[in-house]
Order: C-alpha cells, then sequence, then structure tokens
C-alpha cells in the first residue's frame, strides 16, 4: 500500500508555492493492442495535470500475472527528480509500485512519464492493467491529492505471432514472410546476460545469411527497441566502448532483398563500482573470553547487488559466506586460542567488484589450572599420577615431553568442584619429561598453559649400578688400548730417531772427512801456484798484478780453512 503521508510530508518540506486545486489523471500508453505469445510490450504511465502543477504523485499497477510478466520497469526519461520508494515489481503479486518526487516548480502539461513497464506475454487472453491504488500530490505547500481519474489498459494476446507492428504502428517496419530471422548475437566480452560485470568495453558478434544486404543496430535501456543505426553492407560484430553502469540492450537486425527482418536483443547489464563502505561491529566487545566470538556487518550494492562474502582471520584460510549466511547481520567466527586476532571482511557484488572492512579482536585467556600433585621422581616402569585443579567439569588437558622430543597430550574431565586426577596409560621409560596443563571450560574457552614440571624417570638401584660398571668399563677399556697405543707409537719413534740420529752421525764424519780432503788438495795446489809465482819472482820482477795474486791466494786460503773448521765444529755439537 502506497504511504501517501510520505510524499506530504515531502511536499511540505520542500516549501513549494500552493496553487488553485485542479483535476490530474495517471493512465496507460498504449491502453490497447494485440500482441502474441513471447511478445514485448512497453507500456509508459503518464501523469496529466494542464491546469495545476504537481510535486508528487505514487501508484501501484496491477496486471494478470498469469497472462504477463514484467521484465524490468525503466526511469528512463521520467519527470521524476527524486524517488521516495524506487519503482519495484512483483510478478507473483502482479504488481508495479512506484512513487516520485518532483522539484519546485513541479510539473505541469499533459503526458508527463513517471515510468516505462516492459511486460512480456506469457499466455493467450485479455490483459487487463488498471491502478489498484495512486494519487498526485498539488504543489501547494499542503500535499493536497488532486488525482481525479485513474486510466486503464486492455490488451488482446494470441498465440500466433501477427506480422504487424506490437509496439508502435510508426516505428516498427512490416516483416515479410521472406525476410531474415533474427540474428543470434553472442558477446566475447559479456557471454552471459543474466550475470553482471566490471568491464565497461563490450563487444557482439552475429552469423550473417549468405543474402545479407545490410544490418540495422541500436542500443539502449529499452528491451525490445527497434534499431535506427543502418550499416550498409551488412556487418557481422560491433564494439562499443565505455558503458555506463546499468542494464543495457543491444538491438540487430538484418535486411535482404525482402526487406528488414526480426530485430533480436541481448541483455548487458554493466556494474563497476564496489559495494558500499561498511564496517564490523563485535556483539561482544573486541575482548572478550568468548572463543567463538560474535561479529556483525552488512553490505550493500544499489546496483548488481550483494554475491557473496569474504572472512579471513588471521593466516588462516579465508572463507565465504552468502549474505543468506549473514542476513541477520550476525555470525559467529569458528573457535579461536587466546590472544589478538585480525580480521577481514570483502563483500563482493555480482560484477567482482568488492568493499573491504577490517578489525581487530583479543579473546582473553581463562586462568590456567592448579597442578596440586606430581612426582618429581620416577622408578622405570612405574605409572605417572597427577592431580589438580580447575573449572567445575571442564576439561584438562596434560601434556608431556621426553626430552626434545614430540609433545603428547591427555585429556581429562574435572568434577564439579573442580578437581582432577591423570594417570598414565603406558609406564614411563627412563629418561627427563616436561609436563604442562591447559584448561578448556564448558564454553570453549582456552587458557594459557601453566609453567613446565620436570619428571625424572629412573632405572632400578641394581640396574643403575650394573649400568654404572659397564659405563665406566666402556671407558676405560678404550682409554687404556689408547694409552698402549700412545707408548708404541712414542717407542717406535724414538727408536726411529736414534736410527737417524747415527746414521747422521755417520753421514756427517763421512762428509767432514771427505771435506778434509777436498780441502786439503785444493790447499796444496793453491800452494804450488804461489810457489810458482815466487820461483818467478827470482827470475824477474812480478808484475803488480801478479804481486796481488799471490797475497790474495794467501788470505783466501787461510779465511777458508778458518769457516769450514769452524761450520764443522758447529755440525758436530748439534748432533752430539
Amino acid at each position: 500500500m502506497i504511504k501517501v503521508y510520505k510524499i506530504i510530508w515531502l511536499s511540505l518540506f520542500l516549501g513549494l508555492i500552493p496553487f488553485g486545486i485542479e483535476a490530474a489523471t495517471l493512465s496507460f500508453s498504449p491502453s490497447s493492442g494485440s500482441y502474441a505469445v513471447g511478445n514485448s510490450i512497453s507500456v509508459n504511465v503518464f501523469i496529466s495535470n494542464s491546469d495545476q502543477s504537481m510535486n508528487a504523485a505514487s501508484g501501484v499497477v496491477s496486471f494478470p500475472s498469469d497472462k504477463l510478466e514484467v521484465v524490468s520497469v525503466s526511469k528512463t526519461g521520467s519527470i521524476f527528480t527524486l524517488w521516495v520508494q524506487e519503482p519495484s515489481f512483483s510478478n507473483s503479486a502482479g504488481t508495479v509500485t512506484f512513487e516520485g518526487i518532483v522539484l519546485n516548480p513541479g510539473f505541469m502539461g499533459a503526458n508527463g512519464k513517471a515510468i516505462t513497464i516492459n511486460f512480456k506475454v506469457k499466455a493467450a487472453g485479455v490483459a487487463v492493467l488498471n491502478f489498484s491504488s495512486g494519487s498526485v500530490l498539488a504543489n501547494d505547500g499542503k500535499g493536497t491529492n488532486i488525482l481525479s481519474t485513474l486510466g486503464s489498459a486492455q490488451f488482446n494476446l494470441s498465440e500466433v505471432a501477427s506480422n504487424w507492428p506490437t509496439v508502435s504502428k510508426s516505428t516498427i517496419p512490416f516483416v515479410f514472410s521472406k525476410t531474415p530471422s533474427a540474428p543470434k548475437i553472442s558477446s566475447p566480452t559479456h557471454p552471459d546476460q543474466t550475470e553482471w560485470y566490471s568491464q565497461k568495453d563490450a563487444k557482439f558478434v552475429w552469423s550473417l545469411p549468405d543474402d545479407a544486404l545490410g544490418t540495422r543496430l541500436l542500443v539502449g535501456k529499452s528491451p525490445s527497441a527497434i534499431p535506427t543505426v543502418a550499416y550498409a553492407p551488412a556487418i557481422d560484430e560491433k564494439e562499443i566502448t565505455d558503458f555506463k553502469d546499468g542494464v543495457w540492450y543491444f538491438h540487430a537486425q538484418l535486411r535482404n532483398a525482402s526487406g528488414w527482418g526480426e530485430t533480436a536483443h541481448f541483455k548487458l547489464q554493466i556494474d563497476t563500482q564496489p559495494p558500499e563502505q561498511f564496517a564490523i561491529k563485535f556483539i561482544d566487545g573486541n575482548k572478550t573470553e568468548n572463543p567463538q566470538p560474535v561479529v556483525a556487518f552488512s553490505a550493500t550494492d544499489s546496483l548488481s547487488g550483494i554475491d557473496y562474502y569474504k572472512i579471513k582471520i588471521g593466516e588462516s584460510e579465508a572463507l565465504l559466506l552468502s549474505p543468506d549466511t549473514v542476513k541477520n547481520k550476525h555470525y559467529t567466527l569458528p573457535p579461536q586460542n587466546p590472544g589478538k586476532q585480525s580480521i577481514l571482511v570483502q563483500a563482493y557484488d555480482k560484477a567482482g567488484n568488492y568493499q573491504t572492512a577490517v578489525g581487530e579482536f583479543e579473546i582473553l585467556a581463562i586462568n590456567p589450572p592448579v597442578i596440586t600433585e606430581y612426582p618429581k621422581e620416577l622408578k622405570d616402569g612405574e605409572l605417572l599420577v597427577v592431580r589438580g585443579l580447575t573449572y567445575a567439569n571442564s576439561q584438562a588437558s596434560i601434556w608431556l615431553q621426553k626430552g626434545e622430543g614430540e609433545p603428547k597430550n591427555f585429556v581429562t574431565q574435572s568434577n564439579k568442584d573442580g578437581k582432577f586426577g591423570f594417570v598414565a596409560e603406558e609406564k614411563l621409560k627412563e629418561g627427563v619429561y616436561r609436563m604442562w596443563a591447559m584448561a578448556v571450560n564448558a564454553q570453549g574457552a582456552q587458557s594459557l598453559p601453566t609453567e613446565k614440571l620436570t619428571i625424572t624417570v629412573l632405572q632400578p638401584t641394581i640396574f643403575r649400578v650394573g649400568t654404572l660398571a659397564i659405563s665406566l668399563l666402556i671407558i676405560a677399556i678404550p682409554l687404556a688400548v689408547l694409552m698402549l697405543a700412545l707408548i708404541l707409537i712414542l717407542f717406535y719413534g724414538w727408536r726411529k730417531f736414534s736410527m737417524l740420529r747415527k746414521k747422521l752421525k755417520k753421514e756427517v764424519r763421512e762428509a767432514e772427512s771427505t771435506l778434509r780432503k777436498t780441502f786439503d788438495l785444493l790447499k796444496k795446489d793453491i800452494r804450488e801456484q804461489i810457489k810458482m809465482l815466487e820461483k818467478t819472482r827470482a827470475k824477474r820482477l812480478l808484475t803488480e798484478e801478479e804481486e796481488k795474486i799471490i797475497k790474495q791466494f794467501g788470505r783466501d786460503l787461510d779465511d777458508a780453512e778458518e769457516v769450514i773448521e769452524k761450520e764443522i765444529e758447529d755440525i758436530e755439537r748439534e748432533i752430539k
């Protein structure tokens, strides 16, 4: 039911100037015609008030839903500049609703278009359109309803299509029986007519029959328009760039020698804008002990609508949720461990655009359990018994870790007093164990772990003594063998060194003897040369050079003998 008082209030709010009250009408155009099943009918709703300015109008159109189906409702060319209620329709109820406003100075005249209703014929018969309610408010500052007449329309619907125009006698050409059939339009960029796309550039293709002479195309908001832009020779594809957001229709028609054929229509839905911004609200607050906090969020998209949500908590895998899952605006998160977590929610519309909201929450840890009794030492094979206190009727998780091995978890239940006990199913083997515990209450909230306690599992005394003796023997025997080997190595080394030293002394003596013999021969030869020069001096005077040679030979011979004696003494001293 149209809420007339809302329009009255808005008209008062806009402060419009009052005029005299005159009559206004709501009508349909066309108001009659014959159509076949499968045909489309575009019906305009007109407002006429030739003597009185109006600023608001509303109406509910009724139609037989068993014979007609609304495909879309268009606001293109409407006199309304504001909408109290967006035009809507219900094929199940057989109604179309509109409610709009014209800003000051309002509208006055004949056939002011309110909306266009695009029907599709479902079944044969007579279809009657009428207004079940309506109003036209005067631009008088009081919201006076000046509506006097509500029109109606009647259409004859048949099973067989007629060759005559179905929408406008002046715009639809005659279709001959031999003219081309409607081309089958497809789009490689926007293949599905029921889907939404964010791509603004589109390409359309179709096949041409052999006798095609021309093509006529049109793009617009009407689902059943007749193309007007002609191409000759015929073309079989068309690219159109920079579509605006909304629902569009591409129309194509072919011509042969018999004339223009049937028109094909292709629906195109474009949405390039992301959903509206939204926020995440934590129902239990940003800090809570509840391990499954409840969050609230809701995104809207005025064009294609919300398709799904993507939720990511911390580093976990993203979750995909349908709008129905959060239609009540509340969603319970999966169980979370204590600590701070980030949450990211992305709302995707049906064209793939998305809007992002982020938040942060903290799961508070409950108090850890208290271990009241445990053994610090156990003998190998003894059972481990642990007792403690925690929340009533809660879980206590006992963790055991031997050395650097993998920890094992054991779960036990506390009683109504919060007491719990744990007895290990298997006897613990020798070694050092670390033990700690955690609590999980009835609501699933977790605690932080307790401090790690140490439990030492020992062998029986007799086995420990035997083991110690074996350990000592294991150490002593290799050590003794090592010492013996070391002594043998040292003895062998000393013996080899002694033999080498003796051999070296022998070699040095032999070298010394050979050196002395060689030097004696050299010395003898030099002295004979000196004697020969001295004999020559008795016969003649020696030259200055010869005198120098005699002196130099004597000095060199003495120096060499001194050096050799000294080096031999040093060698003998080193090898002693």
